[in-house]
């Protein structure tokens, strides 16, 4: 009863969310002359927005190769190494609460006075429910197996899931290669919501700067769920084609956030910058107030083209 109640509502009414980028000319999201707007006109191996049959922005990124980790980090990024991703579509922002009212999925937030905020404090196996019900809205395979208990993921279904880890830092650094796609720190309040600017709370998506590819918040707000098991060392033997991380060891395993938050450091909000929390899936006192995601998936061209004619 839920998914339809889900189907009847998502379908009744078209996401508002707060859009970066498409301001006037004076908002900070506004294009510049070096971050040209992402638009339907772009060539095909260039980003692109789309608008999902359920009313979610998505930006389409093309497939590519890029080195992942840092240097200049901490010893959980080295060494760098290449890593070639498949295209996906990624979430133009992370996932509001008035995202998850429209799937009647209980509120976990600790910030509920806008529904424009993000979600946070949301454990990885919500995250994944509501990808599975957002796949459903829109007619399509849902990635989770949730008859297994570590809800499964079909990387080769359809649906909606969250990012894998490489997934995350490729959109992140958004063809560039520095801790930052803009440049130097002394930047990043135009860009994150963290701790020198969040006076300590999250804030509705998409007031800040997007990156070179159109997408808002990567940088702060919350940090976001990734698919992946974390695992300090990982770096060191990745597999070099759309890595998924670790293999379950069957414990209670940590899982990748990235991504800076509200309360987080300048160095913490750094595309490469890397975390391991706890999933919360067992501990019903869960707080982590911090942590929300956005969905990715896998489209066919038919599909893309379709979606890029509704941005025109």
């Amino acid at each position: 009863m839920k998914r339809i109640a889900f189907l009847c509502l998502a379908f009744g009414a078209a996401t508002a969310l707060i859009s970066c980028g498409k301001s006037g000319p004076n908002s900070e999201s506004a294009a510049t002359p070096d971050r040209p707007p992402i638009s339907a006109q772009s060539t095909p191996n260039s980003p692109v927005e789309i608008v999902t049959k359920s009313g979610v922005e998505m930006v389409s990124l093309p497939g590519g190769e890029f080195m992942m980790g840092s240097l200049q980090g901490n010893p959980d990024e080295r060494p760098p190494h290449t890593v070639r991703v498949s295209a996906f579509v990624i979430d133009k922002y992370e996932v509001t609460q008035e995202l998850l009212a429209k799937v009647q999925l209980p509120n976990p937030s600790h910030w509920q006075d806008s529904p424009k905020k993000p979600l946070e404090r949301v454990r990885w196996r919500d995250a994944k429910q509501y990808c599975n019900e957002r796949s459903l809205l829109e007619s399509l395979q849902p990635c989770y197996n949730e008859k297994t208990m570590d809800w499964d993921c079909n990387y080769g279904a359809n649906g909606y899931r969250l990012p894998t880890e490489a997934e995350w830092e490729y959109a992140a650094r958004a063809g560039t290669d520095g801790p930052y796609d803009f440049g130097q720190a002394d930047k990043l309040r135009q860009y994150a919501w963290f701790a020198a600017n969040a006076d300590q709370k999250t804030h509705p998506v998409g007031q800040r700067k997007p990156n070179r590819w159109g997408l808002c918040d990567l940088y702060g707000n919350v940090s976001e769920w990734c698919e992946d098991i974390y695992l300090p060392s990982y770096s060191t033997n990745s597999p070099a084609i759309d890595p998924h991380g670790p293999v379950n060891s069957g414990n209670d395993v940590k899982r990748v956030i990235r991504g800076g938050s509200w309360k987080s450091s300048a160095d913490a909000c750094r595309s490469t910058a890397r975390q391991g929390e706890l999933t919360g899936d067992s501990d019903a006192c869960f707080s982590t107030d911090y942590c929300g995601f956005r969905c990715v998936r896998r489209m066919t061209t038919e599909e893309q083209m379709s979606m890029r004619s509704r941005t025109k």
